[in-house]
């Protein structure tokens, strides 16, 4: 893999990351394809509306398919017919998300990844995963047999599935986990990064990430960690604090530590806010399943041009009555096929009867909200005007 920047504004930029299986521009909004699709969506789909690259899911797809299967049938790039980059995780955000997610009930996904969208932070539930030195321990959600995930196992899984960018394992933390369990946490994440770059599969990128949680010594003691080792780039992961303000000093910690000249990526962040206020740090590559999640929840993005704003988190729910005999489409500043040929009214009356077409639809409107909006940040980095995009999305 090799990274070029090819413009800069202040911290912001903009550059090129080439694989075997293609390039794709930065900053870049990358499609989560957790098992091998992104939902309601297919390649052809994903080629047509300018899909660069996308990311799938270690942990499930070993689970089903099996990455040994997948291995058989070609790798992920044949076995799904997608022919660009493809970015696999660790299986160590499932650490999370089955294991301290579940018991504290945060996510990473919907409003509540930090602290404050939280409805009732003394949530204790049941939790599916658990961490010791060697690695996690899951309970298949499948089966409800236990899969033990260790570096190594990670480095071999996505070995099989012949994805041109990984990640080292790792363990992501709670916003509600103490400073001491972060530190522990951190310097696990460390030895298995040790241990990934000893044995990855060196026809593979491996990207090391950045743990710490919100505490700024943590965070600067990782970041330090991980640029004194050969990774070919460098991910942002775990808590990100309590508050989106914790996460701005986050990457203000962090981003002036790691090599400029290779790529910087904010997992599991997708909303348009966050993504406008991380590239102005230097974030490279954002993740995240928001917008076909959103879509089948009936959740479909504006620009400001339709009203969109912070306060309304750049959306509407079609379902609303108002919509009903709306024969605008869904957004004008979008071009993407579904705003061209279909009504709000068309929608919402899929949406209402529950048919399967509009998935697909509102799916592809949301994913390729997010690209259009990546091509006009990168564009204003390029011409020098980011901060007054910026201020006409966020007015601020």
């Amino acid at each position: 893999m090799k990274f070029r920047v090819t413009a800069e504004f202040d911290d912001a930029k903009t550059g090129i990351v080439e694989t075997d299986h293609g390039s794709f521009e930065t900053p870049a909004f990358i499609p989560v394809a957790t098992l091998a699709a992104v939902r309601g969506l297919d390649s052809r789909d994903l080629k047509d509306m300018g899909v660069e690259a996308i990311i799938a899911n270690t942990y499930h797809l070993h689970l089903r398919p099996g990455d040994e299967l997948i291995k058989r049938m070609g790798g992920l790039h044949k076995f799904m017919d997608f022919d660009g980059p493809i970015i696999t995780d660790s299986g160590g955000f499932q650490a999370f998300s089955l294991g301290l997610g579940m018991e504290h009930g945060v996510g990473k996904i919907a409003d509540n990844i930090f602290l404050e969208g939280l409805k009732n932070p003394d949530y204790k539930g049941e939790k599916w995963a658990f961490v010791d030195d060697e690695g996690v321990t899951f309970r298949s959600p499948l089966t409800g047999q236990r899969v033990k995930l260790t570096p190594e196992k990670s480095m071999q899984i996505q070995s099989n599935l012949g994805s041109d960018i990984i990640f080292a394992f790792d363990e992501c933390t709670s916003p509600l986990s103490d400073k001491e369990y972060t530190a522990r946490a951190m310097e696990r994440t460390h030895r298995w990064a040790e241990i990934c770059l000893e044995c990855y599969d060196r026809r593979q990128a491996l990207f090391g990430i950045v743990q710490g949680g919100e505490y700024k010594d943590l965070r600067i003691k990782s970041a330090e960690f991980m640029a004194e080792k050969e990774f070919a780039g460098y991910g942002i992961g775990g808590s990100l604090g309590k508050s989106k303000r914790d996460m701005l000093n986050i990457l203000e910690w962090v981003n002036p530590i790691l090599p400029e000249d290779k790529p910087r990526h904010l997992l599991g962040i997708g909303a348009v806010e966050d993504i406008f206020n991380s590239v102005e740090r230097g974030i490279d590559m954002f993740d995240c399943v928001s917008p076909t999640r959103w879509a089948r929840r009936g959740v479909l993005f504006i620009s400001p041009l339709e009203g969109g704003n912070v306060r309304n988190k750049f959306r509407i729910h079609i379902k609303n009555a108002r919509f009903r005999e709306d024969a605008k489409p869904i957004d004008r500043w979008c071009d993407c096929f579904v705003c061209q040929d279909y009504s709000r009214a068309y929608l919402r009356h899929l949406y209402v009867a529950n048919e399967l077409t509009y998935f697909r639809l509102a799916s592809y409107h949301n994913v390729y909200f997010m690209l259009k909006l990546m091509r006009e940040i990168r564009d204003s980095i390029k011409e020098g005007s980011f901060y007054e995009l910026k201020k006409e999305w966020l007015g601020y």
